[in-house]
């Protein structure tokens, strides 16, 4: 077979692959059980969920017992969405807000309405019974007795505060060979003991004394057997039944281990936090921003940018592709995920290119340049992307709610932007050549750049980059004394007042009320829409309540659409973004980044690389925090998605050019060439760095100039970031390499 049929089979069977990938991922399978592109779940803020709305029973919690209760229901909302948001409302109240679904009692009944929960002796050691055997009870069991008589007596061995998990588990059975359902039980210090006591006593008796009943809510829902003393707080309930019925029961007990018991007060479903407008103008500005990202590429990099293209869309069909199959809940700090990757997996194929082109330049055949091209870019390419991936897993562990979800988004476009340059883009590229693309001139040829002297120059980059410290630093000082606060925090941070509208007739549209809040108390607001119901949920900061801004709203909703003042109800709300999680996204941040920089230690083996990323990552996130400080850009979970976003950036971005910097140490002769040698490697990961900034760019761009004001109030952010991020990496982050090592590399020569 000739080269150009082996070509263009090559070129359909990867055209076949990418249109079939491309279309499976929007379309589906036309069948309801492989589900496309629209059935990606998003989030509360881009389409809505349940909003369950709890009240403890108990009057006058403490600021603990609330504290363990959001935390243990954070848990649990998290195995319906990973973006899920569990926050205070008053004294008594939690919100839980699950995005992605639609039908709230069904929620409900797998949330539960926590009740109270004990284990009891079926019988107690004056052979009283407490539990019988009932055939019409799910369980099999009853009370015999009323549950406070029992408490009375002492009967119980534990209640629901020393439980904490229970999960459904299958196990292989090695003396049948089959499984067996079963549930795990994990106990606290307090449980432990006293499990430890009851079950020793059971193990000795027999009949209904050798058992130890689970009772939630008064109704039994479990009483199995003790057969040994168990110790180390582990417990595991067999015979349960199948898995579905072991999870159920798992769920009763942890649901049932709440601190404090909680009673339903209303649910409902609502309508996206950010409205229809802002989904419709960001898929808008994503599609743009692929576009003019693809014919950038093909006017740039010719035959090599058009299979860059290719490849691009294999990338987005398989991302998508992998958002249904692990259910992934797409909110805005996700679409923050999916931008970096888009990003990265352009700058792969930057890379390779720029790399090929400096082969051709050096008289190179093409064949052989394609071969170089790829073989020097790879750990470029693999470094960039495994720190980032490192960075990606830490966020998982540590992280909660949107930093998780930014994380899951993160970490599948990185493996599948490394499939996409390295494997697909090489096909594509091997394909066109097969088919007779073997010209130099449909490549393009790197054109020899004179040197520019970088490291010379460090003093401007330390006065800009001091002057821009320094005003973050005094705005935030400034900030704090006229307001009270560094900076403009919003009600995910600081809470605010929530306010339930019913109207008699046609309901506004979001954006028209978000209009009439800035106009009449001049605080920006949320609104969502409460599906079923002619009503608005509109949410917005605490000092409303304190400025007597709420009625001034609840007015001139009256005024304007003659809505009843019965029809209006106000809640003060928690944070969103509680201490928990708060501190939750430094912890993880902090990991993240300290295992960054033992990865780049250990691929780069001098410290001095590690060093200095770390400095030119923190001076980005200061410059990014000087724009919120100055403009009084709303800090909301946006600003975590932006900080996260700039983190993966301008780490990706230093390490193509530490990378080249390692390279062309291996053809250093002496040590006055160590400057020369810094201000080459930057010189010429130059063109990679501007066209990678282009690319990523274009799209947020897009999202600026189409998006609204909520939508702009994250892309403005990360283009500074962006920017900063290629500054950082061009300009810092090889003076800093050079200034640390000048020292070491003198005492050598």
């Amino acid at each position: 077979m000739n080269n150009k049929k082996k070509g263009a089979l090559q070129l359909v069977a990867i055209l076949i692959v990418v249109v079939a990938i491309a279309a499976w991922g929007y379309f589906g399978t036309f069948n309801e059980k492989v589900p496309g592109a629209q059935d990606i779940k998003l989030g509360l803020d881009l389409n809505g969920g349940v909003s369950i709305t709890y009240k403890t029973v108990k009057d006058d919690p403490t600021s603990q017992e609330m504290k363990d209760v959001i935390e243990n229901l954070r848990s649990r909302a998290e195995a319906f969405s990973t973006e899920s948001n569990v926050y205070q409302e008053g004294s008594d109240r939690i919100n839980v807000e699950i995005p992605g679904v639609d039908d709230a009692k069904a929620v409900l009944s797998k949330l539960g309405a926590a009740g109270n929960l004990y284990f009891i002796y079926a019988t107690d050691k004056n052979g009283t019974a407490n539990v019988k055997t009932d055939s019409s009870a799910a369980s099999g069991y009853s009370l015999a007795r009323d549950i406070e008589d029992i408490i009375k007596d002492g009967d119980v061995v534990m209640d629901g505060s020393s439980v904490s998990n229970a999960e459904a588990k299958i196990y292989q059975d090695n003396n049948t060979g089959g499984t067996n359902n079963v549930v795990d039980l994990t106990l606290n210090g307090t449980g432990s003991t006293k499990f430890a006591e009851a079950t020793a006593w059971c193990v000795s008796q027999n009949g209904m004394k050798n058992k130890i009943a689970i009772v939630y809510d008064g109704t039994v829902i479990s009483c199995p057997g003790v057969n040994t003393k168990i110790d180390g707080g582990k417990a595991q309930i067999t015979g349960a039944g199948t898995y579905d019925e072991c999870n159920e029961l798992a769920t009763f007990i942890r649901i049932g281990a709440l601190p404090i018991e909680l009673e339903t007060l209303r649910s409902n479903v609502v309508g996206a936090t950010l409205g229809s407008e802002a989904l419709k103008t960001s898929l808008i500005a994503g599609i743009i921003g692929f576009v003019l990202v693809c014919i950038f590429m093909m006017v740039v990099y010719r035959i090599l940018g058009l299979a860059s293209s290719l490849a691009l869309v294999f990338y987005l069909g398989l991302n998508v592709l992998c958002y249904l199959l692990f259910d992934v809940t797409l909110t805005l700090p996700g679409i923050a995920g999916v931008i970096l990757t888009v990003g990265m997996a352009v700058d792969a194929n930057v890379i390779i290119f720029t790399r090929i082109r400096e082969e051709i330049a050096a008289g190179k055949t093409v064949r052989s340049a394609i071969k170089l091209g790829f073989e020097k870019a790879t750990s470029a390419i693999v470094d960039g992307n495994v720190t980032t991936l490192i960075a990606a897993a830490v966020l998982y562990i540590f992280g909660s709610g949107t930093i998780k979800g930014f994380a899951v988004t993160l970490g599948i476009g990185i493996v599948i932007s490394m499939i996409s340059a390295l494997l697909v883009t090489r096909f594509i590229v091997l394909a066109f050549f097969n088919l007779g693309a073997t010209k130099p001139g449909l490549y393009g040829a790197e054109k020899a750049r004179k040197r520019i002297n970088f490291v010379q120059h460090k003093g401007i980059y330390l006065i800009v980059s001091g002057i821009g410290i320094a005003l973050c630093c005094i705005m935030l000082i400034v900030n704090s004394a006229s307001t009270g606060r560094i900076l403009n925090y919003g009600l995910d941070f600081v809470g605010g007042t929530s306010v339930q509208v019913s109207f008699e007739g046609t309901v506004p549209a979001n954006t028209e009320i978000e209009d009439l809040v800035k106009e009449v108390t001049g605080k920006s607001a949320s609104v969502s829409a409460v599906s079923g119901q002619n009503a608005l949920i509109i949410k917005t900061e605490s000092t409303m309540e304190e400025t007597g801004a709420v009625q001034q709203l609840k007015d001139a909703l009256k005024t304007k659409y003659g809505v009843a003042e019965s029809s209006i109800e106000t809640e003060t709300i928690s944070g969103t973004i509680s201490g928990e999680m708060k501190k939750d996204a430094i912890i993880s941040v902090v990991i993240a980044i300290i295992c960054m920089l033992i990865y780049i230690f250990i691929r780069f083996k001098n410290i001095a690389f590690a060093g200095s990323a770390v400095i030119a990552l923190v001076h980005d996130v200061l410059i990014v925090l000087c724009l919120y400080a100055v403009a009084r850009i709303t800090v909301d979970s946006t600003f975590i998605a932006v900080m996260l976003t700039l983190v993966g950036y301008s780490i990706n971005a230093t390490i193509v050019i530490f990378d080249r910097v390692r390279e062309n140490l291996k053809t250093m002769k002496n040590k006055d060439e160590l400057i020369d040698l810094v201000n080459d490697s930057i010189t010429q990961t130059f063109t990679r760095s501007l066209n990678t900034s282009i690319t990523t760019l274009l799209t947020v761009v897009v999202m600026i100039i189409l998006g609204v004001d909520t939508i702009r109030q994250f892309a403005v952010p990360l283009t500074v970031g962006i920017i900063c991020g290629t500054y950082s990496s061009v300009c810092i982050t090889g003076t800093l390499w050079y200034l640390f090592v000048k020292k070491k590399y003198e005492k050598k020569n």
